[in-house]
């Protein structure tokens, strides 16, 4: 089923999500989980949530913190493959406003920042800007916000 991003709602829904998602950088896979997490935004393509324990590679915090009017406080993560660092690969929301308890603790990875990521075997397009992180699949239609002149939307 297609989903047209302007159907999503705003404030953001979170549902579970049954889907096998996935990412791997260099050689390495960084998560592989069926029990992630899903929020969709009104513009957005959906931004994946997967449980911390899922993580196979280590992490750190990263030195950068950010207010979602709706989530709440996020906390940045550095990844670190083969003793390289790829800053802020990650967030997430330690206490979340009510309404989004369950994504306490969960972490949300920016695929453009990974080689891969993947959701039931098809390789996501990155969101464009680097600021909201979704996953977009054939499943998803846009036009999405976070590219170029779409600040304003």
């Amino acid at each position: 089923m297609v989903e047209s991003v302007w159907d999503y709602p705003r404030p953001p829904r979170l549902e579970r999500c049954p889907r096998r998602v996935a990412a791997r950088h260099g050689a390495h896979l960084v998560f592989d989980t069926e029990q992630a997490w899903r929020v969709l935004e009104t513009s957005h393509p959906p931004v994946y949530y997967v449980p911390r324990d899922a993580v196979l590679l280590p992490l750190r915090p990263g030195g950068r913190r950010s207010w979602c009017e709706f989530k709440g406080a996020a906390s940045y993560w550095d990844l670190v493959v083969d003793g390289a660092v790829i800053t802020e690969a990650a967030w997430s929301y330690e206490s979340p406003t009510p309404g989004y308890e369950d994504l306490a603790g969960m972490l949300a990875f920016y695929p453009s920042k990974l080689d891969a990521c993947s959701v039931d075997g098809e390789t996501v397009v990155p969101q464009a800007g680097d600021f909201y992180g979704g996953w977009i699949t054939r499943d998803v239609i846009g036009p999405f916000k976070g590219g170029p002149e779409t600040s304003g939307w």
